[in-house]
C-alpha cells in the first residue's frame, strides 16, 4: 500500500502524489522571468507600459471627476446657480451629499456591468463603451442649468467611470509579466490620484474666473483624456488570458509575442501560453462537473451560465479571494479617505485655517497623495502587497487618533492654539502621503490578481462594487458627520484602520511575483489530491501537444 503523509495545506495524500507536487512547484519557482522586477522591468517591457498607461487614462477620468467637485462645492459661481447646496439652505448638508454621492451610485452600477460585458466583448472593446458613457455623462455635467440636471449627469459619468475602474487593473492584469505586473497596476491609483489634482488646481485657478465658466471649463476639461483614450483603444492588444478563455489560443500566442517583444517560439512565451491554457482547462473542467446541467448552446443556457459564474464567486474554491478582495475595498473606503479628498476644505476648517488656507492646504493634500502613489512603483514589488497594508493601516489610525485628540481638545478657540492646529494639518499630510503609498494602490492592485480565468472580470467586478457602494456611503454621511461630531469623524476612521490592520494580519496573503495561473496555490482552495492530479494531467497533455507541434 502507499504510504500516505500530511501535506503543507494539512490534506493526507500519497506520497508520491506529494513529492510530485513539490517538483512541480520548484519547477514554477524557477522558470526563468522575462526581466527583472519592479521600475527595471517596466524598462524592460515598453510596450506592455504603453498599453497599462493608455488604459489607466480612465482611472485618470476617474480622479479628476472625483476632484473636480472639492473646489467647485465652495465657488460662490457654482452656489448661485445650485442654491440647493449652498450653506443657510435647508437640508443643505443632505443635497450637498447625495450631488457628490450620486457618482459613486452611477459608479456602482458600472462596474457590475462592466463584469460580464468585459468578458462577452473582451476587455478592450468594453473599455470603448465606457469612455462613451463617461463622454455623455460629461457633457451634461458641463452644460446643467439646474441641480437636477447636474446630478444625473454626475450619475451617467459615474456609470462610465465605474466601468473604467473595474477594466483598466483587469486588463493590465491579465497583460503584465509577473515581475513588474505590481508597478503597473500601481499606474491606476497614480493616475487617479493624478487626475484629482488636476482637477483641484484647475478649479483652483478658474474660481477666479467671472461668471459660470468658473465652474463650467473644469467640467468641460474632463473629456480630454477620454478623447485621447478612445484614439488609443485602437492600439491596444487584445488580453492574451480572455482570448484563451474563449478558446483562439493562436490569437493568445500572437498577443503574448507582441506584448513580450519575443517571437513566439521562445521557450518563455511557449510556457507562460502554457500556464495560460492549463489554468483555463483545470477551471473549465471543474466548472463543466459542477454544473453539468448548464451546458449547451441558446440564450437561456448563456444566461444560467451569466448567473452561475457570479454565484461561484460565493462558493468553495473562490470564496476566500472574493473575502479578501471585497474587504480590501471595504477598509480602503472606510480609512476615511475619500472624506478627506471630497471635503478637505471643509476638513480644514475644523482645525482652525482660513478660507485661502483651506483651499491651498487641500491642493497640497493632494500632492502628497500623488507623491506616496509614485512611491508605490517600486514598494509593490520590492517590499510586497502584505506589508505596505499592515504599516499604512497602523499609521493611518495613529494619524487620525492624534487628529481627533487635537480637534476635540482645542477646537473651541483655536486662534489662541496655533501649534496644535498646525500639529493636526501635520498629520493629515501625513496621513494623506502614507495612503497615497499604501491602501490606495494595493486595494485597487489585488483583486485583479485573485480570481481565476473564467471569474476573473466577476470577481473584480463584484469588488469594485463594493468600493463604489462605500464609496456612496462615505460620501452621503461625512458632511453630517463633521457638522454634527467634529473630532467625531476622526475617531470613527481611526476604528476602521485598527480594523484593517487587524483584518490584514489574520486574512490577507502575499501575491507579489506570483503568475495569475499560481493564486490556486496561493489561495490553496483548488489543493485537493484529486485536482492537484487533474492538474498535472492537463499538463501533461498540453505539453505532448506542444512538443508535437515544435517537431511538426
Amino acid at each position: 500500500m502507499t504510504d500516505k503523509v500530511e501535506a503543507d495545506d494539512g490534506q493526507i495524500r500519497p506520497e508520491s502524489l506529494i513529492k510530485e507536487d513539490i517538483q512541480h512547484d520548484e519547477l514554477i519557482r524557477h522558470r526563468e522571468p522575462y526581466g527583472p522586477p519592479g521600475l527595471k522591468g517596466v524598462a524592460a517591457n515598453p510596450f506592455v507600459f504603453l498599453c497599462a498607461a493608455c488604459s489607466t487614462l480612465g482611472g485618470l477620468t476617474f480622479g479628476y471627476d472625483q476632484g473636480v467637485i472639492s473646489v467647485t462645492l465652495v465657488m460662490d459661481q457654482f452656489l448661485d446657480r445650485f442654491v440647493e447646496v449652498a450653506d443657510g439652505h435647508p437640508g443643505s448638508g443632505f443635497w450637498k451629499g447625495l450631488m457628490t454621492a450620486m457618482l459613486e451610485l452611477g459608479a456602482f452600477v458600472g462596474a457590475l456591468n462592466q463584469g460580464w460585458l468585459a468578458d462577452m466583448i473582451s476587455r478592450r472593446y468594453s473599455i470603448l463603451v465606457a469612455v462613451l458613457i463617461f463622454i455623455v455623462g460629461s457633457v451634461l455635467q458641463t452644460a446643467a442649468v439646474d441641480y437636477a440636471m447636474l446630478t444625473v449627469g454626475r450619475t451617467i459619468g459615474g456609470i462610465g467611470i465605474g466601468m473604467l475602474s473595474m477594466v483598466a487593473p483587469l486588463y493590465i492584469s491579465e497583460i503584465s509579466p509577473p515581475e513588474c505586473r505590481g508597478a503597473l497596476l500601481v499606474l491606476e491609483e497614480f493616475c487617479i490620484v493624478l487626475g484629482i489634482v488636476i482637477a483641484y488646481w484647475t478649479t483652483y485657478g478658474t474660481r477666479y474666473m467671472a461668471g459660470e465658466w468658473a465652474w463650467r471649463l473644469p467640467f468641460l476639461l474632463q473629456m480630454v483624456p477620454s478623447f485621447v483614450l478612445l484614439a488609443g483603444v485602437v492600439v491596444l492588444p487584445f488580453s492574451p488570458r480572455w482570448l484563451a478563455a474563449k478558446g483562439r489560443d493562436d490569437e493568445a500566442l500572437d498577443s503574448l509575442s507582441k506584448l513580450r517583444r519575443l517571437p513566439p517560439t521562445d521557450h518563455r512565451i511557449q510556457q507562460e501560453l502554457l500556464d495560460i491554457q492549463i489554468e483555463v482547462r483545470f477551471h473549465q473542467q471543474l466548472n463543466a462537473e459542477k454544473h453539468p446541467t448548464i451546458q449547451g448552446p441558446g440564450a437561456r443556457m448563456s444566461l444560467r451560465r451569466e448567473l452561475v459564474s457570479w454565484a461561484d464567486c460565493f462558493k468553495s474554491g473562490c470564496l476566500r479571494r472574493t473575502h479578501v478582495a471585497t474587504a480590501l475595498m471595504f477598509f480602503q473606503q472606510f480609512v476615511g479617505i475619500n472624506a478627506l479628498i471630497y471635503y478637505s476644505p471643509t476638513l480644514f476648517e475644523t482645525m482652525g485655517l482660513n478660507y485661502d488656507n483651506q483651499l491651498l492646504m487641500s491642493g497640497i493634500v493632494n500632492v502628497l497623495q500623488l507623491v506616496g502613489a509614485a512611491t508605490s512603483v517600486w514598494t509593490m514589488d520590492a517590499l510586497g502587497r502584505r506589508p505596505l497594508l499592515l504599516w499604512g493601516a497602523a499609521i493611518m489610525g495613529i494619524s487620525h487618533i492624534i487628529i481627533a485628540a487635537l480637534v476635540g481638545i482645542y477646537s473651541d478657540n483655536w486662534p489662541a492654539h496655533r501649534p496644535q492646529g498646525w500639529t493636526s494639518v501635520t498629520f493629515l499630510l501625513i496621513y494623506m502621503i502614507t495612503f497615497g503609498a499604501t491602501w490606495g494602490p494595493v486595494a485597487w492592485a489585488m483583486p485583479s490578481e485573485f480570481f481565476p480565468s473564467f471569474l476573473r472580470a466577476k470577481g473584480v467586478a463584484i469588488a469594485t462594487c463594493v468600493n463604489w457602494l462605500c464609496n456612496f456611503i462615505i460620501g452621503l454621511i461625512t458632511p453630517p458627520l463633521i457638522q454634527d461630531t467634529g473630532y467625531g469623524a476622526y475617531v470613527f476612521f481611526a476604528v476602521f484602520c485598527i480594523l484593517a490592520f487587524i483584518w490584514t494580519y489574520f486574512f490577507v496573503p502575499e501575491t507579489s511575483g506570483k503568475t495569475l495561473e499560481q493564486m490556486d496555490a496561493v489561495f490553496k482552495d483548488n489543493s485537493s489530491s484529486a485536482e492537484t492530479a487533474r492538474w498535472h494531467a492537463i499538463e501533461n497533455e498540453l505539453l505532448d501537444a506542444q512538443r508535437r507541434t515544435i517537431e511538426a
